[in-house]
């Protein structure tokens, strides 16, 4: 039997790892946090609402993981730079990180307020790339110089990347934009072990809709009312198989879906 084939599925643990995972006050940033603290990585938890961080820190180090709450606006490429500053200097390292801040603000583009959609290309493009330019010069410090050498920048999509619909057409460009940005960034890392990868999770039960009009979110409801739909645990779990993975394996696109979804 091979070395490889003798190795267990359950992939490689993170203590004495650091991550940073944006949007981390609620829903899957927040149930991601949870499962890589849980698996031994110190976490840098980053959002806009400083009380939702605090009290998450408070409750990962309860649980004897190790934290630190850092509120930014990750749309400011500076403070997105100067958050990641911060979590090396809390922590000394940063092997993973997961750009997963977002917004949802669907409708026909005939009616649109260009609001909305500079709100959306400012948070999910212009944040996600703040974000990942500011942490790639550590994770490939990381992936030099770390035990297991290798680092994982993982980007939380949408299946909205997958397909267009109508009244989506601008949250379908965002994150269009996060997996072509996704792809032409593995390229130019992976040799050097920086792992790049995309999740694109269906519907899931989170505060995302809750930026919807009551019309809009009906019609959602309506849309996969025979369907049960995904939890943020179960993104978390998607991100943390990914980022566990051993060294010469990377997963570099995830689509998770429920079950019942035709979609």
């Amino acid at each position: 039997m091979s070395e490889r084939s003798g190795r267990s599925g359950i992939g490689r643990d993170l203590a004495g790892t650091a991550a940073l995972v944006t949007g981390a006050s609620s829903g899957i940033g927040e149930a991601t946090a949870r499962a890589l603290a849980a698996r031994g990585a110190a976490v840098a938890l980053v959002a806009r609402r400083a009380e939702r961080l605090e009290r998450l820190a408070g409750e990962i180090e309860k649980a004897g993981g190790r934290a630190v709450a850092l509120a930014a606006d990750v749309t400011d490429g500076g403070a997105a730079a100067d958050v990641v500053a911060r979590a090396v200097d809390r922590f000394g390292r940063l092997d993973t990180v997961v750009a997963n801040a977002g917004v949802m603000l669907l409708g026909p583009v005939e009616h649109a307020e260009v609001s909305d959609w500079e709100q959306m290309v400012s948070l999910n493009v212009m944040g996600c790339l703040y974000v990942a330019r500011a942490a790639l010069g550590e994770l490939l410090r990381a992936a030099r110089q770390s035990a297991d050498k290798v680092a994982d920048l993982v980007l939380v999509s949408s299946i909205a990347g997958r397909r267009a619909d109508a009244g989506s057409a601008v949250y379908n460009l965002t994150k269009h934009g996060v997996g072509a940005f996704a792809e032409a960034l593995r390229q130019e890392v992976t040799q050097r072990h920086v792992r790049v990868s995309v999740v694109e999770p269906g519907p899931v039960t989170t505060e995302l809709t809750s930026h919807l009009s009551p019309e809009l979110r009906a019609r959602a409801d309506e849309r996969w009312r025979d369907v049960t739909v995904l939890e943020a645990d179960d993104i978390a779990d998607a991100i943390e198989y990914i980022v566990t993975r051993p060294r010469h394996v990377a997963v570099n696109e995830l689509v998770v879906r429920p079950s019942e979804s035709v979609f």
